[in-house]
């Protein structure tokens, strides 16, 4: 069988909640067993949701240094003051945009949406890859399954229109194959080939989940033929 992506409806939320107990509702709701092998990938806004980690834009008090990086590209100062405030470093950027690094995770604005929030920012989620492990944990000490889990998030690329989806952390499955020294059609033995698996099923789901209004903030993705795996990602 080939690839299947079983998208999860949610409801709007607006205060906290327990993650895990809200995805084994909303699974168990649109009628969705999952199966040994499943990769579940989940939206990093759900996440800072469940964290509530939502920062009302007017409570925002300015710095000297967020002025300076609103005027330098062309920022809301609020924004510019949020983006100081989650980045661990900033490289640099380009009119409407701040390049950072976030939890480690490079990410344009620190990662900070501003969309779908009624005047607040969207903060990316806490130790993303400590929570996809504990996800990944708990349904295989309450299921006895094996599953993937990935946090997905939307991304722009240079030079191209659109959104993507990117994984910013995962757990369960090795988010990477390495194909070095396979060959290509030609015979030629690949060199430097890597392929961005959880990176690739992210946009698959996030192509299933939407960018407006379609409240699915889960995806299922079922005969991936990711590899599993118990390490640490």
């Amino acid at each position: 069988m080939s690839l299947q992506v079983f998208p999860v409806k949610a409801t709007k939320k607006e205060e906290k909640f327990d993650l895990y107990d809200e995805i084994k509702k909303l699974v168990k709701e649109n009628g969705i067993v999952i199966k040994e092998g499943d990769i579940l990938v989940i939206s990093s806004k759900y996440i800072s949701n469940s964290q509530g980690r939502i920062l009302n834009h007017n409570s925002i008090k300015l710095s000297e240094k967020a002025s300076e990086l609103s005027r330098k590209f062309s920022i809301n100062q609020k924004l510019s003051e949020a983006i100081i405030r989650e980045s661990d470093i900033i490289f640099g950027g380009v009119s409407g945009f701040v390049i950072t690094s976030a939890d480690n995770i490079l990410a344009p604005n620190a990662g900070i949406d501003k969309s779908n929030s009624q005047g607040k920012l969207i903060l990316y989620p806490d130790d993303p890859y400590l929570v996809a492990e504990q996800i990944k944990r708990k349904f295989f000490l309450d299921y006895n399954l094996h599953v993937g889990i990935i946090i997905v998030d939307s991304r722009l690329m240079p030079a191209r229109i659109g959104t993507s989806g990117v994984a910013i952390a995962c757990s369960g499955i090795e988010p990477v194959l390495d194909r070095r020294a396979t060959k290509d059609l030609d015979g030629n033995a690949l060199k430097v080939t890597f392929q961005a698996v959880a990176d690739n099923l992210a946009s698959i789901a996030n192509h299933k989940m939407g960018e407006a209004d379609e409240l699915l903030p889960i995806a299922i993705i079922r005969k991936s033929g990711a590899k599993l795996t118990d390490r640490k990602i």
